[in-house]
C-alpha cells in the first residue's frame, strides 16, 4: 500500500457562490421592501429555506420539487462503483488496499440526483443546469443513508432519470382511472 504524500501540494479548485454582494446588491434592487434587511439575515434566512428542503429530501422517498419549476432533487441508492474506491485510515492501519465496502447498506451507495426534465414548463437552457449540495446536505445524507437506505429508489446504471418520474406519473394515472372505474361499476346495470 503506497501511502497519500500528507505534505505534498494541494490542488483547491475556485470557490464559486451565488451569495456575493453583487447578488444582494441585485436582490435589493428588484425587491425595494427588503432594502433595509441585512445581508446577514438574508444569509441565515436562505440557509433555514436550504436546510428545510434537504430535510425534506431525506425524509420523502420521492424528493421535493424545486420552487419556480426548476426541477426535481431526490436521493437514489446505486449499485457500488466499479473503480476501486480505496478506504485510506484502513488501508494504513493493514498496509494493504482495501476499499470501502458499505456493509451497513449492502455495498450500495447514495447519491442525490437533480432534474429538470420531468417539468411541466420547460426552461431556456435546461440541459446546462446542474445541482452541487452544500455540505450539511451531502454530510447529512451520508450520515442517515445507512439506517434507511432501502427507503430510497434504486437507479441502475444507465438509467434515465426522466423515465422514472414518466413512469411514476402513468402509474399514477392508471392507478386514479381504475379508482374511478370501480367506483362507476354496476354488476346489475344492463345498459
Amino acid at each position: 500500500m503506497r501511502q497519500p504524500d500528507l505534505s505534498a501540494p494541494r490542488f483547491r479548485p475556485s470557490r464559486f457562490t451565488v451569495l456575493s454582494k453583487k447578488f444582494y446588491r441585485v436582490f435589493k434592487k428588484k425587491y425595494p421592501e427588503y432594502a433595509a434587511v441585512p445581508n446577514s439575515t438574508l444569509k441565515k434566512m436562505i440557509n433555514a429555506h436550504s436546510a428545510m428542503m434537504y430535510n425534506e429530501v431525506i425524509n420523502n422517498r420521492n424528493g421535493v420539487e424545486l420552487p419556480e419549476n426548476l426541477g426535481y432533487v431526490f436521493i437514489g441508492t446505486c449499485k457500488p462503483p466499479k473503480k476501486h474506491n480505496t478506504d485510506y485510515p484502513t488501508s494504513i492501519k493493514y498496509k494493504t488496499a482495501l476499499q470501502h465496502r458499505n456493509f451497513e447498506s449492502d455495498s450500495y451507495v447514495a447519491k442525490i440526483f437533480y432534474t429538470n426534465y420531468a417539468n411541466k414548463y420547460k426552461f431556456r437552457d435546461r440541459a446546462i443546469w446542474q445541482f452541487k449540495g452544500i455540505r450539511d446536505f451531502t454530510r447529512l445524507v451520508g450520515a442517515t443513508y445507512p439506517e434507511n437506505w432501502k427507503r430510497y429508489v434504486q437507479v441502475e446504471n444507465f438509467q434515465m432519470i426522466n423515465n422514472l418520474y414518466r413512469k411514476k406519473t402513468v402509474k399514477e394515472f392508471f392507478e386514479k382511472k381504475h379508482e374511478t372505474d370501480v367506483l362507476d361499476y354496476n354488476e346489475f346495470d344492463m345498459d
